[in-house]
């Protein structure tokens, strides 16, 4: 975060009852487009702090606050979850409670390059079971890209849900959804289908391949030998031949005599779980979002409420 940013942002800009402190997805190169504009915001007290989620320039705000709205369904430890919404009328927002979080482009900047096996198997098993959940209650999450999957300290969580069909119709579909990232979408998403699970876990092997190699799309043996076969399998273009996201589980998580599908991912959330420099640059976050002052806020609250 840069501080003359993060005032600038904070004094000029508010969304909804929300006061927005700095953007969480930093400009440049940092590979893979994000699928939603996403700040870290606070409340007008100061009294507590959100990641805002807001649509793309372009998108379909109707469709956007649909999602918003069904998001508030999923429900897990490896999921962001929708605690506010904008009101009826209002221009879409919602909001999930903020830890200190990288997305996983930003994570890989800042680790150098690709990550370490271990934690590439760590995110996998834990997004596996947030997927896993959703499917079971019905639900696609249709958002899965690598910058969708945020890294903080105790795993990862996963984000912008419904962000594939809140970008646009079916004719923007077929030419690359804006803001998302092409190689993380189902062959049969891009020609124009509906998203549905076996999309999901077509887009979670690219972003598997993309922490793993830097690449949603690399030659298979720039993968690492033991999780070439499943990233393989998500990437399958036949959805019949993919693995479901409870099939993923059980193939990305070690066996152990007392694994189950609700505690798999945790096995692997173990102390250094992280790399070095992506811990450090969760800390520094969290120390500099302690550290911004926001000028006060003197206007009237005219903010609809619920």
């Amino acid at each position: 975060m840069e501080q003359s940013r993060t005032r600038e942002e904070g004094s000029a800009r508010r969304i909804g009852p929300y006061r927005l402190v700095t953007r969480l997805d930093p400009p440049g190169p940092y590979g893979p487009a994000v699928p939603c504009r996403r700040f870290v915001a606070r409340t007008r007290d100061g009294g507590r702090t959100v990641l805002l989620n807001a649509p793309l320039p372009g998108a379909d705000p109707a469709r956007f606050a649909v999602e918003a709205d069904a998001a508030r369904r999923l429900l897990g430890a490896w999921v962001a979850p929708v605690t506010d919404l904008a009101p009826p009328g209002e221009t879409p927002w919602y909001a999930t409670p903020y830890v200190p979080a990288l997305p996983l482009p930003v994570a890989l900047a800042v680790h150098g390059g690709p990550l370490p096996e271990a934690t590439v198997r760590a995110v996998g098993t834990a997004l596996a079971e947030a997927l896993a959940g959703a499917h079971a209650q019905g639900l696609t999450h249709a958002g899965v890209t690598p910058a969708a999957v945020l890294l903080t300290a105790d795993g990862p969580r996963l984000s912008c849900f419904g962000a594939v069909r809140a970008a646009g119709p079916d004719g923007e579909a077929r030419t690359g959804l804006p803001g998302l990232e092409p190689g993380a979408l189902a062959p049969e998403q891009a020609s124009g289908g509906r998203p549905r699970p076996p999309g999901d876990v077509f887009a979670l092997g690219a972003v598997l391949a993309y922490a793993a190699t830097g690449h949603t799309v690399p030659e298979r043996d720039e993968l690492p030998v033991a999780l070439r076969p499943p990233v393989s399998s998500c990437l399958a273009r036949d959805p019949a031949d993919r693995p479901t996201a409870a099939d993923l589980v059980a193939a990305l998580a070690p066996p152990t005599p007392h694994r189950t599908v609700l505690n798999s991912a945790g096995s692997l959330l173990t102390p250094g779980w992280l790399p070095g420099r992506v811990v450090a640059a969760l800390a520094r976050q969290s120390s500099e979002l302690l550290a911004a002052e926001l000028p006060a806020d003197t206007a009237p609250d005219t903010t609809p409420r619920t």
